[in-house]
């Protein structure tokens, strides 16, 4: 079985030496890294890029909330699930705009963290049930009348089809062979998507495939019951 490899960012030794000991126990799981602040942490993925940081927002001389941000620009395909003491109804839309792709507090039980990690790295986001159902619902109030129409009126289909599976997470590498492309072919794919949408970089491209693919499973779950 294939073990996916994680970092774990948290600036307590106890804390990252028990999630270590939880993670290593799991057959599909390999803790490759455990640091405590973010300098040491772009040190380590810079030999390799795990398949998953676990980070904490409080970290030593930095910020956690900046630390993703600037994994968004640095490493896009690199999934972040941010486990922290901070409350989520305070900290968790934040966590998400900046890049992550689950929040999960410490406090929760230990099935709750595997779950969490598992639907993360299968490219999902993982918030809780009353979380995900708020945040969704503010995206979709704020959501304003793109010019014409649509958000992906203006898109080709095969457009549409690269910026969905951009929202669900998946590689240039994982798209190219889903879609029997090259990676190159992807590449050009995505400048042409932040030229109609309008979007500055790669971040801000995941940051709005993101919430274009939440909302829209949400309206097609809530559309079926």
């Amino acid at each position: 079985m294939k073990r996916f490899r994680i970092v774990i960012v948290d600036d307590h030794p106890i804390v990252r030496q028990g999630l270590e000991q939880l993670l290593e126990q799991e057959p599909d799981m390999k803790v490759s890294g455990a640091v405590g602040d973010a300098q040491d942490f772009m040190d380590l993925i810079k030999k390799e890029v795990p398949d998953i940081a676990l980070v904490d927002l409080s970290l030593k001389n930095s910020s956690g909330l900046e630390l993703i941000k600037d994994l968004a620009v640095q490493y896009p395909e690199l999934k972040v699930l941010v486990i922290s003491l901070h409350d989520e109804e305070s900290y968790a839309e934040r966590a998400i705009r900046a890049g992550a792709r689950g929040f999960i507090m410490k406090v929760e039980a230990t099935e709750n963290l595997l779950m969490a990690i598992r639907r993360v790295i299968k490219g999902e986001i993982y918030l809780s049930e009353k979380m995900k159902t708020r945040l969704l619902e503010k995206i979709i109030s704020q959501k304003k009348p793109e010019p014409g129409g649509l958000l992906t009126d203006g898109l080709t289909d095969r457009e549409i089809e690269i910026f969905d599976l951009i929202g669900e997470g998946m590689k240039n590498q994982n798209i190219a062979n889903k879609l029997s492309i090259s990676i190159k072919t992807v590449e050009t794919y995505k400048t042409h998507l932040k030229r109609k949408l309008n979007l500055k970089d790669s971040s801000e491209l995941i940051q709005k495939a993101v919430e274009w693919n939440l909302t829209e499973n949400y309206l097609r779950e809530r559309n079926q019951n």
